[in-house]
């Protein structure tokens, strides 16, 4: 993920695949439902650690790789 806009995408459906709703989410995560909400929306300046959290409930992850490693990975040279 390179973008507040792809990571948004991801949560949101990664939440929606498990049937949550925000305020579902937010309580899971700990965090308040207005986070979950910004949050979706590609808000770039949320809190690293709440949306650490919100993954972790969601079930993903977050791993930072080289950017050479991510495109080759893609099959990109």
């Amino acid at each position: 993920m390179t973008t507040p806009s792809t990571l948004a995408t991801t949560v949101k459906a990664a939440r929606r695949a498990l049937k949550l709703k925000q305020a579902e989410l937010a309580a899971a995560a700990g965090v308040g439902i207005r986070f979950v909400v910004e949050l979706e929306a590609g808000k770039p300046t949320v809190q690293l650690g709440k949306a650490l959290a919100v993954l972790e409930a969601l079930g993903l992850e977050c791993r930072i790789v080289a950017r050479s490693e991510a495109q080759a990975g893609q099959g990109r040279p």
